[in-house]
């Protein structure tokens, strides 16, 4: 367990309301409350260039999964960020994405109260499922329940996004189609119901690494993101998943062979895709059948590929209070 106190001294800019509150007069509704951070797989995830600012500009079709970190907010009267965690891997500094979004939320609406968030981790770490970036929207939807600040979801995806591209996406989830560098989301149809099995290999990969090694410019094969889509229209499982792909796979893979291990194990015991999430390095698969899925997912636990295997299903719900 660890804590920081938040930085002072900051310079201050007034938040985006829909109505005026004056400055440290936030209305407190309540002193405590817990938040689902849902994580996330990409459905299908294309890069299309590297921006002149560094940035990729992508297309990829985002869903949430039912697999939750739990955050638990308290309001402390000395203005200050506490934040503790269960997983010692974790930072409980501005290293910690939780951290740096109480921090701008504290800055952006001129807080005088201090918070204290409690993390429960369950989503696995640097795995390519959103994780941090869920558990700081989860922060910033949490901080604006407890001391009733009035933004809007717009007003805390354009918070967002200043600490991670997927946290916008994060805010809102469900199935949603991502433009620009993961901020520009466009709401799809709902996948059909199915069966997910995820598993996350024992290895961390660092996004950074992976689009740092990755040449847009000579992609042969793309996913088709469009196809899958119509798809999705016309409740289509097997034909979206026909049309899943992610291009990341030809860096991350390429370096952890025990990724397509995992990909081809499920896919022989009836995945109707088995995909990477992400830069990687954990792996997703679909399956129509709740039986099939179970066996599958008994099978890869015994494997021996990792220990950190799943059996799940697809949400609309995200950052849902307990």
């Amino acid at each position: 367990m660890c804590f920081t106190p938040a930085q002072k001294g900051m310079a201050l800019r007034p938040a985006k309301r829909k109505r005026k509150v004056p400055k440290g007069q936030m209305g407190v509704q309540m002193e405590k409350l817990t938040i689902k951070a849902m994580a996330k797989v990409n459905l299908g995830l294309d890069v299309i260039r590297r921006r002149e600012d560094g940035y990729h500009e992508v297309k990829m079709i985002m869903q949430t999964v039912d697999l939750f970190d739990e955050l638990t907010f308290e309001v402390q009267e000395e203005n200050r960020i506490e934040v503790f965690t269960d997983n010692q891997e974790l930072p409980c500094d501005e290293g910690n994405l939780i951290y740096r979004a109480a921090a701008l939320l504290t800055e952006k609406c001129r807080l005088e109260k201090g918070i204290r968030i409690t993390l429960k981790k369950n989503i696995p770490i640097a795995a390519g499922m959103a994780g941090g970036s869920t558990d700081a929207a989860a922060t910033l939807v949490g901080m604006n329940r407890l001391f009733d600040l009035g933004l809007s979801v717009k007003d805390l995806q354009e918070l967002g996004v200043k600490i991670g591209a997927d946290v916008p996406y994060c805010i809102q989830g469900g199935t949603m189609l991502s433009e620009g560098i993961g901020e520009i989301l466009s709401p799809l149809p709902p996948v059909p119901d199915c069966y997910v099995v995820v598993a996350k290999p024992e290895i961390n990969v660092s996004t950074k690494f992976v689009y740092e090694n990755l040449h847009a410019e000579s992609l042969k094969e793309h996913p088709d993101i469009d196809g899958m889509i119509v798809c999705l229209t016309n409740k289509d499982l097997k034909g979206m998943a026909e049309k899943m792909g992610n291009v990341l796979e030809t860096v991350t893979a390429k370096h952890y062979p025990v990724i397509e291990e995992i990909k081809a194990f499920l896919a022989e015991r009836g995945a109707l895709r088995a995909m990477m999430s992400g830069s990687g390095p954990t792996v997703f698969a679909l399956f129509e059948e709740k039986q099939t899925a179970r066996k599958a997912y008994e099978e890869l636990k015994q494997a021996g590929y990792t220990r950190q295997v799943y059996l799940t299903g697809f949400t609309s719900d995200t950052c849902v209070e307990v």
